[in-house]
């Protein structure tokens, strides 16, 4: 049985009517692709180019495997304020503004080595930022990217179950287990 067919079992034995269970059953769709009316294609494109810079590909799956651009307009127009969202979308034109005043060409074109080395500028700058903000202050719009890179990823399942050590059924707590340097962080 799948959770389609537990959902609609369940709803029936809970007294559920027709049109109730059809509209409970059409919330499990996925979203589609082009759900967002913030974001283009071309935005959600460079933002997951954006996130696998962050966090490559290596022995395990890269930002982008888990579609992060998505998650992260999709957490943007839902999640964020007005005033954060203009900052964010303002920030993917500055990332490759910078990128065609340094390299001439958007960010979507320059090497991995140049993304890399663009973004350490990036981070080194919402650091600084950082520092001096007052909290009225906006935020940085890298910050943010950052931030949702990490959430996204991390709370991916490729990103908890490949990443960060993952056990499905987890046993007793042990707030003191043993670490040793190089060890992935814990999922569960």
């Amino acid at each position: 049985m799948n959770r389609r067919e537990a959902i609609s079992r369940v709803a029936l034995l809970m007294g559920g009517t027709v049109i109730g269970a059809e509209f409970f059953l059409n919330g499990c769709v996925t979203a589609p692709k082009n759900y967002n009316e913030l974001f283009s294609q071309a935005q959600v494109a460079l933002l997951d180019e954006i996130g696998d810079t962050i966090i490559p590909a290596t022995k395990t799956p890269g930002a982008k495997a888990v579609h992060i651009g998505q998650f992260m307009a999709f957490m943007v127009k839902d999640c964020y304020n007005d005033k954060d969202q203009a900052i964010f979308l303002d920030g993917i034109k500055k990332i490759d503004d910078v990128s065609k005043a340094k390299y001439k060409a958007d960010f979507m074109t320059i090497t991995p080595a140049q993304r890399t080395e663009m973004l350490n500028e990036l981070d080194k700058e919402q650091k600084d930022y950082t520092k001096t903000k007052k909290k009225e202050d906006p935020n940085h719009y890298f910050r943010m990217m950052k931030e949702l890179t990490l959430l996204g990823y991390f709370t991916s399942k490729e990103g908890a179950t490949q990443a960060l050590r993952y056990v499905p059924v987890p046993g007793r707590y042990d707030g003191n287990l043993p670490y040793k340097k190089g060890d992935k962080a814990w999922a569960t």
